[in-house]
């Protein structure tokens, strides 16, 4: 019996996969999440043999906590689900250590088959990506260096925070830390990729497809 956990803030969505899912005799869906910290807080408490997780996703997106989970827990397999089939998103998702890569308008043969892939340690990705493509684009971005990659894991959910509009206050608030102390890792973060103010904050986070690109300014707080 495979034990997924879901993760999208929209309980439709979650109520949904649910159904679909749990049509499946050896699928058990043991837990859902609404936003990034909650998905990674779940899966380390339940330890699921898959996490399903929106690309995008509040608080922290499903890239990160892709990556903050193949980090903490290997044997969690680790199915993206997204709206945007762009290679781009397709090799960051591969690049934080996802499995997986499932666009929305998959059946549910499909997402089923690529937890199932998952499950036993192969590669699943969505008609009509191109593995050849992606591959020959990840053999191209390990040419670039990559600010992002030099973020600690702190300061990489402070800038998910930040790129949404929260304060240091908020920040601090939601991550357990002082205000002081999430200011200093958004001086830190802004100072590594090279940023001076929260539009560029906000536009770096559109191309890393942390925020959506139809919506480039988060709303006001």
């Amino acid at each position: 019996m495979t034990s997924i956990l879901l993760a999208d803030d929209h309980h439709l969505v979650r109520q949904a996969l649910r159904t679909l899912l749990a049509a499946e005799a050896d699928f058990r869906v043991v837990g859902e999440a609404g936003d990034g910290l909650e998905a990674v807080r779940l899966t380390e408490q339940l330890k699921p043999d898959v996490l399903v997780v929106d690309l995008l996703m509040p608080c922290l997106s499903g890239l990160e906590v892709t990556r903050q989970v193949a980090q903490r827990l290997p044997r969690t397999r680790v199915v993206v689900l997204s709206m945007h089939a762009n290679e781009a998103y397709v090799l960051e998702a591969l690049r934080n250590g996802a499995t997986g890569y499932v666009l929305k308008d998959a059946t549910a043969a499909d997402l089923a088959q690529a937890v199932r892939e998952a499950t036993a340690g192969r590669r699943y990705l969505s008609a009509p990506l191109s593995r050849r493509a992606v591959d020959a684009y990840a053999e191209r971005a390990r040419e670039a260096a990559d600010p992002y990659e030099t973020l600690t894991t702190r300061e990489r959910e402070a800038f998910h925070l930040a790129a949404e509009g929260y304060t240091s206050t908020e920040i601090g608030a939601r991550l357990g830390i002082s205000p002081r102390t999430a200011e200093t890792h958004r001086t830190n973060l802004m100072r590594k990729l090279g940023l001076h103010s929260q539009t560029e904050l906000v536009r770096f986070a559109v191309r890393r497809g942390i925020l959506p690109p139809e919506d480039p300014l988060p709303p006001a707080r």
